[in-house]
């Protein structure tokens, strides 16, 4: 990198603070730091949720399977997402938003204590957090490792970097801050990831029809649909996955339709995010699916999308494409710290220490300042750590995608009337069950990708399902108001 390279990752950075401290003098309260107060716009509500689904590690552990497997990634990421949002838009979304009118929820698991049980309650919360901390922690390290092929500054550096301006911008402007920042990163995202289409496709020396034409030069699978282990079973796992993540499983993800004004502007959201999912990353990817032409037997094909920026961006625009991938993992790591927090501070917190159910506005307020701190130091440790999990593609796909699974499934299909019968037992019976599948597995080992990750939720989600339908308890009336409610406030919209 040149120096024009570093003034553009400068400029970007004081953009980012900036946003944070103008986000910093309008959240006044614990509501407008976790939801904005409800009034998120649906346009930026369908932006921000889609590009808090992309983080660094689409360009590393991402990129490396472009480079290995070819298109076959965007079936089983960016277009499972994509039909997994529009069906989440219209059975899921709105009913998040209605929760926020009907209860006052600020965090995503807090109406769990209405539809279940307090044990319930901070089972998932708990287990949530915790995996979020991995989560979060590989979308660090990836971003790391970028800044090193780009730059040669060590690992390390390059975590402490991102964690260090994650935290300050997220603590001090909450969830105005965090969705800003993601407009403001997908303008750019637009930017950097458009020049290097339009620049691959000028060096495949073929015009326009090289987008046709690349793929016959490509290595023998690269264009097929489904290249193993990424199989069509890999594919389905991976949209069953991806709904209940998009939905709102993926805390921050369900953030983004609580805070909208209403259960259609959720829906709207979701469709906007969704039709993005579909079409920008056939755009993106490419460069990646390209890369065989130009690097034949990369050792490390994780590092394959920054040697293609550094070979053919001039500079400047490698500073503008390295600021687009910082933006793409801070929109994530900054949305995850925010709503994780809420859940530390909303249902956590209170239960071990019940002092803080009288607190003021203020005091709540500075306590979501504190625990976002805390919990992004921890994702920043755990990213100095992430050798020791089997790295960017370990912690992302084997831990979070496997153990992701179990916790969403009582909280989304909680929040359907069909699945009423489905109480607190067999909600914590549901996720012992997916959680423990998940160990078997790594202690015994499978051959098959789409088993070891496809398991844990095939199990929770039969085992919720099952349990549910042969309960002959008497469905609580907290319940059948809630799902009554929900339905008032749609029939009122």
């Amino acid at each position: 990198m040149e120096l024009l390279d570093w003034i553009v990752l400068f400029v970007y950075f004081l953009m980012l603070l900036s946003i944070g401290l103008w986000a910093y003098f309008r959240v006044k309260d614990s509501a407008d730091f976790y939801t904005a107060g409800g009034k998120l716009p649906w346009w930026l509500s369908g932006i921000s949720h889609h590009v808090s689904g992309y983080s660094g590690a689409v360009f590393v552990a991402y990129a490396g399977i472009a480079y290995t497997h070819g298109f076959t990634l965007y079936v089983w990421w960016a277009f499972t997402v994509g039909l997994s949002t529009m069906i989440a838009a219209f059975y899921i979304a709105p009913r998040w938003s209605r929760l926020r009118i009907y209860a006052g929820i600020q965090s995503p698991t807090e109406y769990l204590l209405i539809r279940y049980n307090l044990p319930t309650q901070q089972l998932i919360a708990w287990t949530g957090t915790i995996i979020k901390i991995f989560d979060t922690g590989g979308k660090l390290a990836a971003i790391a490792v970028l800044l090193n092929v780009f730059s040669g500054t060590s690992i390390a550096f390059g975590i402490l970097l991102v964690g260090l301006v994650s935290l300050v911008y997220i603590t001090i402007g909450g969830l105005w801050a965090d969705v800003w920042n993601d407009f403001g990163q997908f303008i750019v995202q637009l930017l950097a990831g458009l020049t290097m289409f339009v620049m691959i496709l000028l060096k495949l020396d073929d015009g326009i029809s090289g987008i046709v034409t690349m793929w016959d030069r490509l290595p023998s699978g690269n264009s097929d649909f489904f290249n193993d282990p990424y199989t069509i079973t890999f594919a389905l796992v991976m949209l069953v996955i991806n709904f209940f993540s998009y939905s709102g499983g993926t805390w921050n993800l369900a953030t983004r339709f609580i805070s909208t004004s209403s259960g259609k502007m959720a829906k709207k959201a979701a469709i906007l995010s969704s039709l993005l999912y579909f079409t920008w990353p056939l755009i993106l990817l490419y460069p990646m699916f390209a890369t065989p032409i130009f690097f034949e037997n990369m050792a490390d094909p994780t590092l394959s999308y920054g040697m293609m920026v550094l070979e053919f961006l001039p500079s400047g625009l490698v500073g503008l494409v390295l600021a687009s991938l910082f933006a793409n993992t801070l929109s994530m790591t900054a949305s995850d710290s925010n709503t994780v927090s809420a859940v530390i501070s909303r249902d956590i917190l209170p239960v071990i220490f019940p002092s803080i159910k009288t607190y003021s506005k203020s005091q709540l307020l500075r306590l979501a300042r504190i625990t976002t701190l805390s919990f992004t130091i921890l994702t920043i440790l755990t990213a100095l750590n992430s050798g020791y999990f089997g790295g960017v593609f370990g912690l992302i796909i084997s831990w979070f995608a496997a153990l992701l699974g179990p916790i969403a499934i009582p909280m989304i299909l909680g929040l359907l009337p069909a699945f009423r019968k489905s109480d607190g037992r067999v909600a914590i019976i549901s996720i012992v069950g997916g959680l423990l599948t998940f160990i078997l597995l790594k202690v015994i080992p499978i051959a098959s990708l789409s088993i070891e990750i496809g398991s844990p939720i095939l199990v929770s989600f039969l085992l919720f399902v099952i349990c549910g339908y042969f309960n002959k308890r008497k469905v609580p009336q907290k319940v059948n108001e809630l799902h009554m409610n929900l339905g008032r406030i749609e029939k009122n919209q």
